[in-house]
This record gives structure tokens, C-alpha cells and sequence, in this order.
């Protein structure tokens, strides 16, 4: 059977429509498509399509709340696809959202496009503070270190991780996303930046593979 097209996935996402959703992951499975490439072609773009909704006012609440839920339904039935069809570990990896955002859908999708490209991923959630984030990085030795940021009032909180996992004596690199961050606040916190999943998933490839590991303090 034929996969289903990119603009079917995405308006799946878009109408907040689970169901539907869950179907189409299916039938990706079932056609033999690349189920990386409909996350990332099709339902992660009606993920940010309900974004920008949300942002310019005409979606509220319920409908960002069900178009995050389609696109969950979706991971869902991908991810052990994904799982399952990943190469050896590429390097560890620790991901989360920054304390006082609730925000977790997009970092989910990072953390699944990572775990299906062979990183160990180690999912701290949402609203995870500074100090979880610095325990867990030492605990499993991490070669990088993800936070996401999707509120303004939030982004000086990936400025203080920065800083926590230098005077901890932890020097493996910080990857920063989410709506409000760009190229420029990466540097000015010195850490990295990717604009979206896939981005994310090449620059971790690319981080990790320069071999910057934790230094005991």
C-alpha cells in the first residue's frame, strides 16, 4: 500500500485529530516508508503549523493541547519502529525542559528522533531544574546535554544550566532550542543551538562525536 503523503500527516496534527494520527503512523509502517522522514516531513511540520496557530491567536488552548496529542498518538506507534531500527550508541545524551515550562512536546520529538539515531537518551521531562539536570549528567557521564526553552521567561534558565554544569566541573556541551531561542542566545550563553528535531539530531552527531566527556572537579 501506497504511504500517506506528507500533507496528510501534517493536517492530521493540525485538526488535533489522535485518531487519524495513529492511523497514518500505521499505514507508514505498513508501506515500508521511512517513518523518520514522516515525522519529520509531515507530522513534526503540523506540530509547528499549531505553534504558529497558537502564537498569532487563532488557536487556544484545546486546540494546542490536540494537536500535541495527535502528534503523541503518532510517536507512539513510530517509536519502536524507530527503536528498533537504530544504529550502535552514538553517545549519551541527557534532555529535558527547563524548570518553570511545562512544555515537553517538542523535546519528546527530539528525544525520540535521538534514541532512534543511537543515542542513550536520558528524558528528564518538563519543568526539571537546574540540579537535576547537572546530577543526571554526572551520573551517566553524558557527552551533551539538550534544554528546551518555549517561554521567554524561561530562557535565562538554560543560561544558569550553562553555568551549574562549568562550576560542577562538567564541560560537555549544551544544546539549547525552542521558539524563543536562536544562533545568537546560544552564544551569548555559550552553548549551541538547533532550530528543530533534525537539526538537533545532526548537531548532536556532530558534538558528541568531538569527544567531550565530564571532567571530575
Amino acid at each position: 500500500m501506497p504511504a500517506p503523503t506528507p500533507a496528510a500527516l501534517r493536517q492530521a496534527v493540525v485538526e488535533g485529530d489522535e485518531a487519524q494520527a495513529r492511523a497514518l503512523a500505521a499505514a507508514i509502517l505498513e508501506s515500508g516508508a521511512d517513518p523518520l522522514t514522516a515525522i519529520e516531513g509531515g507530522f513534526a511540520k503540523g506540530l509547528r503549523e499549531v505553534g504558529r496557530l497558537w502564537e498569532e491567536g487563532e488557536y487556544f488552548l484545546p486546540e494546542l493541547i490536540m494537536g500535541a496529542e495527535a502528534m503523541k498518538a503518532a510517536l507512539a506507534v513510530l517509536a519502536p519502529a524507530l527503536a528498533a531500527g537504530g544504529p550502535s550508541r552514538r553517545g549519551v545524551v541527557v534532555i529535558g525542559t527547563v524548570h518553570g515550562d511545562l512544555h515537553d512536546i517538542g523535546k519528546s520529538l527530539v528525544a525520540t528522533l535521538l534514541a532512534a539515531h543511537g543515542f542513550e537518551v536520558h528524558d528528564l521531562g518538563a519543568d526539571v531544574p537546574v540540579e537535576a539536570f547537572v546530577a543526571q549528567a554526572r551520573a551517566v557521564g553524558a557527552n551533551l546535554v539538550a534544554a528546551s526553552a518555549l517561554l521567554t521567561t524561561t530562557m535565562p534558565v538554560q543560561a544558569r544550566l550553562v553555568a551549574a554544569l562549568h562550576a560542577d566541573g562538567l564541560t560537555m556541551p549544551v544544546l539549547v532550542g525552542g521558539a524563543p531561542a536562536s544562533e545568537s542566545w546560544a552564544a551569548q550563553i555559550g552553548a549551541h543551538y538547533a532550530e528543530n528535531a533534525q537539526r538537533a539530531v545532526e548537531a548532536a552527531a556532530r558534538l558528541c562525536a568531538s569527544g567531550a566527556m565530564i571532567v571530575d572537579s
